[in-house]
């Protein structure tokens, strides 16, 4: 046995891979984002017995032949990663779904251990599941667990140092394709980090990336034997071999389940547990749920503890009060160059400006929202509202999945655009990104605005109406004109569950780290963006570039610099038309037009930042273009339609 192990864990989204992990490592980990792509893999380490184990969390992944780029990078870890062991995390409550992807571990004839995780919600769900049988049948070691409650860690480290094997599993296909996979086997003269059967498996369903390594190493008269085998088992089965395997892998794996599992009297409480988790996603009362939990979850905790009591007490009482003005008295005193002065302390420095907004704003808000989250996640409703969402996002070219980053916009649109990556097509994630860049205002400027026009319910409720009017319209619209792949949803459906404390501080001190790593540098390079301005003069040519479209709508030349900073920070041109208002500068539609405006403008530069990393330049300015193009359109149609139909507000 090596002094150190590598170990992945796999299996589908929500089967407990990060309690696990969780549980296997603690806190000490690493995140990062896979070689060459955007999406990130978490890694930890333990030391059991003297030997060191390194153990990486992959992404969910339903098969060995992925639909998305999250699994493309577990089926790449599983394929070049140089794991000694492959640990399939299981849920037990739905064994027949997911012992599929087992079966294809267990092709790769690497060391598979399977863990079934949540026995206790099977328990409770009136399973009993004979765990010796299920590893007879699969001859690979099988441990029951509870990743929350550390139940089943020992043994799982156990099995890690004392792995043993036992029979060989049988293959479930037919002897069409089992002579197909041994004709092909032959064929590959090199060696492969996995068993030459799942090579051929996947040649057989025609996966680019492993052709492409194939013929890189056997070259191209192998792959024109190979398409002829694939042209030969098409003519004999009449329709497609994915669908083939997979309805051969689906048929063994319910027998299995079948042998394996008996169900027990069903309890009061798992009637309880049903009965909630039906009433979240029900068609008609799983909506005034959803509207619930965004107004405590969000307005109350995010948007009034957080943005309000919080931001007000570190901005204000520790900022203000004790740290600038020890900073700033230091560097008045320690530099002497007024440009370096502007650029650290002045009214947008980097440290006035930059690191204060990262730090004293932001970082409550994003903080809140992420304990929030976390509670939504540990609790299952997550994958019952993407579920909920999911007809309606259709529409709109996107599926449930995309209620995530777009919830996650009302927090941070910076953060959401980044989690944008776990959308399955790039279809999705650039709608997702046109969306949250154009509609969803970040708790910032959401509490601003809520404060400029709460006291009038005509303004506020026309806001409301206009901007989700404006979601659905470019939504439907994108969905229609943005080609791209078909987009496919699976959700694997958790029990509903009290959130457990560890976890939820977990997830948010994981996701902090993402914040302080990706998303706060950016506010320091918007700090030097604004430098760049002020001291070139480009500002003030920006601001008469503004202002010209705005006298067209009937907005005065004041409110040219309000779109200008609102770009580089949201609630600050929320903040100037706040004030503004006040000054008497806007009648009612005035304020309801800039509102309006103001909310579908640029996004602030930290995001426009992160959408050109994660969609590219081209497509970063692309989306930001229509952005400002459509929301100075939509500030004069509605500057017509208030003129004409004569309305005032």
């Amino acid at each position: 046995m090596k002094d150190k192990i590598k170990v992945l864990l796999v299996g589908n989204p929500n089967v407990g891979k990060s309690a696990l992990f969780n549980a296997l490592t603690g806190k000490y980990v690493t995140v990062s984002n896979y070689p060459g792509t955007t999406v990130e893999i978490t890694e930890g380490s333990i030391v059991y017995k003297n030997k060191e184990i390194n153990i990486i969390d992959t992404p969910g992944m339903y098969s060995m032949l992925p639909i998305s780029e999250e699994e493309r990078v577990a089926r790449n870890l599983i394929f070049n990663g140089g794991a000694d062991f492959i640990i399939n995390v299981i849920d037990a409550k739905n064994i027949a779904r997911m012992l599929p992807l087992t079966i294809q571990l267990i092709e790769t004839g690497l060391n598979i251990i399977v863990v079934l995780n949540m026995m206790d919600e099977a328990e409770r769900k009136g399973l009993n599941i004979n765990v010796n049988i299920l590893s007879e049948i699969l001859g690979v070691p099988v441990i029951p667990a509870v990743s929350i409650k550390k139940i089943g860690i020992k043994q799982i480290l156990e099995t890690i140092l004392n792995y043993k094997t036992g029979n060989k599993f049988s293959s479930p296909y037919d002897t069409e394709i089992l002579d197909s996979i041994n004709k092909i086997s032959a064929m590959l003269k090199n060696n492969y980090p996995i068993s030459k059967s799942t090579i051929s498996l996947l040649l057989i369903q025609s996966d680019n990336d492993v052709y492409k390594k194939v013929l890189e190493q056997e070259g191209q008269d192998v792959i024109e034997e190979i398409e002829q085998i694939r042209r030969n088992l098409s003519s004999i089965f009449k329709t497609s071999i994915d669908y083939i395997l997979a309805q051969k892998r689906q048929l063994i794996c319910e027998e299995i389940a079948q042998k394996v599992t008996q169900e027990k009297k069903i309890t009061e409480e798992n009637r309880i547990v049903r009965f909630i988790s039906g009433i979240t996603i029900h068609p008609v009362f799983g909506y005034p749920i959803l509207l619930l939990v965004l107004y405590y979850g969000l307005y109350k905790f995010v948007g009034e503890f957080g943005a309000g009591t919080l931001v007000d007490y570190i901005e204000t009482e520790i900022f203000e009060n004790i740290l600038l003005p020890y900073v700033v008295n230091f560097i008045e005193k320690s530099i002497s160059s007024d440009l370096i002065k502007e650029l650290l302390i002045r009214d947008y420095g980097v440290i006035t400006l930059g690191i204060k907004y990262a730090i004293a704003i932001i970082f409550p808000i994003v903080t809140t929202f992420f304990l929030f989250f976390s509670i939504l996640e540990d609790s299952g409703y997550l994958p019952r509202l993407a579920l909920l969402m999911d007809r309606f996002f259709k529409k709109i070219g996107l599926t449930g999945k995309a209620v995530i980053p777009l919830v996650l916009g009302l927090g941070c649109d910076t953060m959401a655009t980044m989690v944008t990556r776990t959308l399955n097509t790039k279809k999705e994630r650039i709608i997702a990104t046109i969306l949250l860049s154009l509609a969803i205002p970040c708790s910032a400027q959401l509490g601003v605005m809520l404060a400029v026009l709460s006291h009038s319910k005509a303004l506020l409720f026309s806001w409301i109406f206009i901007l989700i009017a404006i979601f659905i319209l470019v939504g439907y619209l994108s969905g229609k004109i943005i080609k791209g792949e078909k987009n496919i949803f699976f959700v694997e459906i958790p029990p509903v569950r009290i959130p457990k404390l560890s976890n939820i501080f977990m997830k948010t001190y994981t996701r902090l780290i993402w914040y302080f790593k990706e998303v706060m540098p950016l506010f320091i390079y918007a700090s030097l963006f604004i430098w760049l301005g002020r001291i070139t003069k480009i500002f003030d040519l920006l601001i008469e570039v503004i202002a010209y479209p705005l006298k067209f709508i009937g907005l005065p030349h004041a409110s040219a610099k309000i779109f200008l900073f609102g770009f580089f920070r949201r609630d600050y041109g929320a903040a100037g038309l706040y004030d503004l208002h006040k000054e008497g500068l806007f009648n009612n539609n005035e304020l309801l037009i800039m509102a309006v405006m103001l909310t579908l403008f640029l996004p602030c530069i930290a995001q426009f930042i992160m959408t050109i990393k994660e969609r590219g330049l081209k497509t970063g300015l692309k989306i930001a273009g229509f952005v400002l193009t459509f929301s100075i359109f939509i500030g004069y149609l509605l500057h017509i339609f208030l003129e004409v139909f004569n309305i005032r507000l």
